[in-house]
């Protein structure tokens, strides 16, 4: 058992962390975009180990995702919590806006939203001072309209936490620790020595990603900037830096009242000039000290390191420890219902699946074509490592023409692969499927099995870092390479766009309306596992 914090303490797409602590336990929560179930919320005791616990947005009647891209949804919640109640707040873009939910238990069940319908902008979060008082605290453009892209404000409010009601007049407190700063987001406030103090992201997302903290005696006073901002950021590293776009964090204590901080960053890779970021935007722990009356990150070195002893200083990570978190690496679908990690695109209900229809397997229902905005039906999980393999067992039955199904690596809907079998004519086809912008290229086919309706058999991907290696057969332990050296990079941040990593797993698509309630994948079992375990490349 590890003794030493790992990171990135959650390996890929967690993007935008929220900690709070709660009766001797750490909970931690990100963002999620368009993915159901949304908001993954992760329990420590110690801060080395996370579990996943359960999802706050886990049923239809929450929130409506459709329509809505990958990269849209779900922006930043934080979570809180105040006297024997969890709160979440958070922003649904393009829909219902900033609401919060609550809980007594954080693995749930969460209530439905309530709605902030007057809150401005994105990235809410809550603060509850000691007289009683709560805080609306997000970020909006400016209000006298925005000088340049990003021109936005930190901005404060009274709230009536029971009916999500803005009192009294808005304030904008904070620009940014820079001049002309983007972005000013993700802000958290809390109280510490009888000071305010405020943390939040400013930069954008990108290579300028920045961790700023202020102060204030009184939360609606006039507040100041720490002179050496920002207390954490790769930006100065450059392009070619193992970590990369650190930002957007929240502080906590540990037990033995140690400070923290989660953030998030990312981990670019490539056996070229280039290297991109598979894995999107990942959740990273530092230890803080307080300096001065402010508070200094990863005080050794100023930087996110891979591995920290109990106690906050820089470790070097041994063979034996173990990662911060830990996913079943064979899913045999033999339970009553999906494990916490699995999502869909914009739902993940009986509509999309069955575990019941054929005991013992994955059930997935055709649906849409997976570039369209609303019923796509597939099941995924994160990639977690620069190198992986994944597989899965699949027993198929045509009915109509262009009936799909297989296995899918998918960034968004124009960014993906996909190893399918497709009825075509009097046969069923084997293909590899490229989406990546405006086209879709078929890049082999071949056929899979004659007249017959009917495949089983194996559907495997290989990831050697950006090569991707394609292969099927009718056995897992005898399976015959289909395509090799298939360019992965498409599937990152920096060429799909977006906010979110890329997730493996498998789908179904009717071929027609005909088909359409009666088609159906079944998927004995999946397999995942990363087959290298470097911290950076």
């Amino acid at each position: 058992m590890s003794s030493r914090i790992i990171n990135p303490i959650l390996p890929g797409f967690y993007p935008d962390p929220s900690v709070c602590a709660a009766e001797g336990a750490f909970y931690l929560v990100n963002s999620s975009f368009s993915y159901m179930p949304g908001l993954p919320v992760f329990k420590s005791t110690d801060c080395v180990h996370w579990e996943q616990i359960g999802n706050i947005i886990d049923r239809n009647e929450q929130l409506d995702f459709s329509g809505q891209g990958v990269s849209r949804g779900l922006f930043a919640p934080t979570i809180r919590y105040n006297n024997g109640t969890f709160y979440c707040i958070c922003t649904q873009v393009d829909k219902l806006g900033n609401f919060f939910v609550t809980a007594k238990d954080p693995a749930g069940p969460w209530s439905n939203p309530i709605p902030i319908p007057k809150a401005v902008g994105i990235d809410p979060s809550l603060f509850f001072d000691d007289d009683g008082t709560v805080w609306y605290v997000g970020t909006r453009p400016a209000p006298e309209g925005c000088k340049y892209n990003g021109n936005w404000e930190i901005w404060i409010q009274k709230i009536d936490i029971n009916t999500g009601d803005l009192l009294g007049e808005s304030k904008g407190i904070w620009r940014g620790a820079l001049r002309d700063c983007v972005w000013p987001e993700g802000p958290h406030i809390y109280k510490i020595n009888g000071k305010y103090y405020l943390l939040h992201a400013e930069g954008g997302t990108g290579p300028d990603h920045a961790v700023c903290v202020a102060r204030c005696d009184t939360i609606d006073g006039v507040w100041e900037g720490k002179k050496s901002n920002p207390i954490l950021t790769h930006r100065h590293l450059g392009k070619k830096a193992g970590v990369v776009y650190v930002g957007h964090a929240d502080l906590f204590q540990d037990n033995d009242k140690r400070w923290w901080m989660v953030c998030l960053a990312s981990r670019p890779y490539g056996d070229g000039e280039e290297r991109f970021c598979n894995m999107g935007r990942e959740t990273f722990l530092v230890p803080v000290i307080w300096e001065d009356g402010w508070p200094l990150a990863s005080p050794q070195t100023g930087l996110v390191e891979n591995a920290y002893s109990l106690t906050g200083y820089v470790v070097n990570r041994s063979p034996d420890d173990s990662d911060a978190v830990s996913f079943p690496p064979l899913d045999d679908f033999n339970e009553d219902k999906l494990g916490l990690y699995w999502l869909g695109l914009r739902k993940l209900d009986s509509s999309v699946y069955s575990l019941t229809e054929n005991s013992g397997s994955l059930r997935v229902f055709g649906g849409n074509n997976l570039r369209e905005s609303s019923g796509v039906n597939m099941v995924v999980r994160r990639q977690t490592g620069f190198s992986y393999e994944a597989s899965c067992g699949l027993d198929f039955d045509f009915i109509e023409e262009g009936d799909t199904a297989g296995l899918v690596c998918f960034q968004n809907e124009t960014s993906n692969y996909r190893l399918q079998a497709l009825k075509k004519g009097k046969v069923i086809a084997l293909q590899l499927v490229r989406s990546f912008g405006e086209s879709e290229e078929i890049l082999k086919e071949d056929v899979l099995c004659g007249s017959n309706q009917h495949y089983k058999g194996v559907f495997r991907v290989v990831a050697e870092k950006q090569k991707l290696y394609f292969e099927y057969g009718q056995d897992e332990r005898k399976l015959t390479l289909f395509c090799d050296d298939v360019d992965a990079s498409i599937l990152s941040v920096e060429r799909a766009g977006g906010f979110v990593g890329t997730v493996i797993g498998m789908f179904a698509v009717c071929g027609n309306e005909a088909s359409k309630g009666k088609f159906y994948a079944d998927f004995d079992w999946f397999r995942y596992e990363n087959t290298a375990r470097l911290w950076v490349n």
